[in-house]
């Protein structure tokens, strides 16, 4: 298993979202501005709540760093909560009307109780802060490598964009992205998105869209195909399935591959000497169907991961319920919430699928410090080059 953990916590009235990060190599140069970002990002984002409104999401280092530098020791990462009101049950009565999607009915089941609150605070999504902090601070490793991390939405209810992500034109991506209010870099493509959740919250509804994340520049043979909790495809798998509300994940061209033939599938393989002393090692594929991992490993090429966010849960004109307390039949109860969340939802998954690929990279080449680490990872490459 990887050398690399991380548990985070959070919960939306809770005081504060907290990560902490072990098997983080002593002497990186964490970028703070670039994890303050991203946690702007993620409250970003057209379709948001009054939440957002309320929380200015900012890191405060409580352990594992000095004068901007990781020390070696466990670096923890606290996100304060402003709207912390956990003990104030005026602000947050119970709440007896489970809504459909969420995880109210079957977590008040699970803890023997017809109030659904306590759920709704465990299973809440401001969890994800701190796991877009750890992801963050695991793409200042990456990057001090060479190995890149790209997300953006892919489509907003029935409005797709079909920009190519292109690395060669990663900063001009980045840079359009980032001028949309939706995370898509297809100003045109944006602009429909926003209409589709306009739309919605006209309908007092909710819309949930596709997110998709590029890594580029990864060596071959991060992961492994021996055990299962080694495989890269897995892990990376596991972790987008565990952000709320995602319900498919898929590499590459994912479940399209059901309905090819192997000979439409499979990338093939060829040579280019001019890119030897590259991470690709020369090996090239004339297309990307595999999303990068073949076998569980990187091939070279970019990692592409697509999730499927559902709609939040929450819908303003409710859903057909049910009273936990009289058992009759009502609409389900409304808390404050999002007409859409699908555009910080693919700053979550950009993060959680970098951290993943840095506990694979630390696994393969770790030690506990970055010098260690950059010299493990030349001789991997030289040795590599020798075959």
């Amino acid at each position: 298993m990887s050398s690399l953990t991380c548990l985070t916590t959070g919960e939306s009235h809770g005081p504060c979202g907290l990560a902490v990060l072990t098997g983080f190599p002593a002497g990186l140069d964490l970028d703070i501005d670039f994890i303050d970002e991203e946690l702007r990002r993620r409250q970003g984002g057209y379709g948001r709540g009054a939440r957002q409104r309320i929380e200015t999401d900012r890191a405060t280092f409580l352990a594992g760093i000095r004068s901007g530098r990781t020390t070696g020791a466990p670096l923890v990462m606290q996100i304060p909560n402003k709207d912390s009101r956990l003990d104030d049950s005026d602000r947050t009565p119970p709440i007896h009307r489970p809504r459909p999607g969420h995880a109210d009915l079957a977590g008040s089941i699970k803890w023997l109780t017809d109030d659904c609150r306590d759920t709704l605070e465990r299973a809440s999504a401001r969890e994800t802060a701190a796991r877009t902090a750890a992801g963050a601070a695991a793409s200042c490793l990456l990057k001090t490598f060479g190995i890149n991390v790209f997300g953006f939405v892919r489509s907003v209810h029935q409005v797709r964009t079909d920009v190519v992500v292109d690395p060669s034109k990663m900063d001009e991506l980045r840079t359009a992205r980032n001028a949309s209010e939706v995370y898509a870099p297809d100003q045109k493509a944006t602009e429909g998105m926003m209409a589709a959740i306009r739309a919605a919250k006209v309908d007092k509804d909710t819309v949930g869209g596709l997110c998709e994340v590029h890594v580029t520049g990864c060596p071959i043979g991060l992961g492994s195909c021996a055990l299962l909790g080694d495989r890269l495809d897995a892990r990376i798998a596991a972790a987008v399935m565990g952000i709320q509300a995602f319900k498919s994940v898929e590499i590459g061209l994912g479940s399209e591959v059901a309905s090819r033939r192997g000979s439409e599938v499979h990338d093939p393989i060829s040579y280019d000497d001019s890119l030897r002393d590259t991470p690709l090692l020369g090996f090239m594929r004339e297309r990307n169907n595999a999303g990068g991992i073949e076998g569980g490993m990187t091939n070279g090429m970019p990692i592409v991961v697509t999730g499927a966010m559902k709609p939040i849960s929450t819908l303003l004109k409710g859903m057909p319920s049910v009273d936990l307390r009289t058992k009759q039949s009502e609409h389900s109860d409304y808390e404050r919430s999002d007409v859409c969340a699908v555009s910080a939802a693919s700053v979550v998954m950009e993060n959680a699928v970098a951290f993943e690929v840095a506990a694979m990279f630390l696994d393969k080449f770790g030690g506990d410090t970055m010098k260690e680490i950059a010299t493990s990872y030349a001789a991997y490459l030289d040795a590599a080059r020798s075959l």
